[in-house]
């Protein structure tokens, strides 16, 4: 330790300093060297694309370019094979160093499986939303007489009924009964001709039927106006009582004046006979 000391003290300043420079050069010269072997500097290619095929295709295809691979998550996918690759990063055709791993998503072999909601009184639309989001689809759609148009009456898997909370398979389809607006009850066509259109509505209303005003010609008050014509009649032309169901619809002819009525309640008074 005495001796390397005496060397340095025995020379001039400024040939210890170029030492020590030229010193630092080399081993930042080493340091450089053994960084580029390290982190194998100029040595990168392409990732291949393994997105879609087989997890046995993609193991091929990665060791075959001297690349590693790790399967991080899964996912299920219906459209894709079991053991598909879903995702891949870094992505297919990107630039990276030799020797890079690659993160891997597949497809799941077993679908999982997810409980069945409660799509009693939903919508088409929002029963159809609901299944989207949970990977469930729906097949057949069947209508049957019921009040609630386009409201789902039953769920079906398989043919017969399936309960809230039933677990079934991601990726299974179930059919939908939906009510058709028009329900199976049957009620007589009511006797509209002489009502004002606002109580007639209301009527109307409280069985589910529907009132379309045809005519309301030289009305400006149509909720004050007065029935004189209604189609269906509430007799046939045979004399047989029509009947109508929830969902249908009667069409009114409105004025502003009440008109005479005949003792059947069907029709007005013919104008002829108001001159009597």
């Amino acid at each position: 330790m005495t001796n390397i000391f005496q060397f340095i003290t025995k020379r001039s300043l400024w040939v210890n300093i170029l030492a020590g420079i030229a010193l630092m050069v080399i081993v930042f010269f080493i340091f450089v060297f053994f960084l580029r072997v390290i982190t194998k500097h100029g040595k990168s290619r392409l990732v291949p694309d393994v997105t879609g095929k087989t997890f046995d295709e993609a193991k091929q295809l990665l060791r075959k370019d001297d690349f590693g691979y790790e399967v991080v998550d899964s996912v299920y996918i219906d459209s894709l094979p079991p053991l598909a690759i879903v995702r891949q990063v870094p992505d297919g055709d990107a630039v990276v160093k030799i020797d890079r791993t690659v993160y891997l998503t597949i497809n799941r072999a077993v679908p999982p499986q997810v409980e069945m909601p409660n799509l009693l009184g939903f919508s088409h639309r929002s029963a159809e939303m609901q299944l989207a989001n949970l990977g469930l689809k729906i097949g057949s759609i069947t209508y049957k007489p019921d009040f609630a148009k386009n409201s789902v009456l039953e769920v079906l898997y398989n043919g017969t009924e399936i309960k809230p909370g039933t677990r079934i398979q991601m990726g299974s389809s179930v059919s939908l009964v939906l009510g058709d607006g028009l329900g199976d009850t049957e009620y007589p066509v009511p006797a509209l001709l002489g009502m004002k259109y606002m109580d007639a509505q209301s009527l109307l209303a409280s069985s589910g039927i529907n009132i379309f005003v045809a005519v309301a010609a030289g009305v400006t008050d149509t909720a004050a106006a007065y029935i004189y014509q209604q189609d269906p009649a509430r007799f046939s032309e045979e004399g047989k009582l029509n009947k109508i169901r929830p969902g249908q619809m009667i069409s009114v002819w409105l004025q502003t004046e009440r008109p005479l009525i005949l003792s059947d309640s069907t029709k007005p008074v013919p104008q002829e006979l108001l001159n009597y």
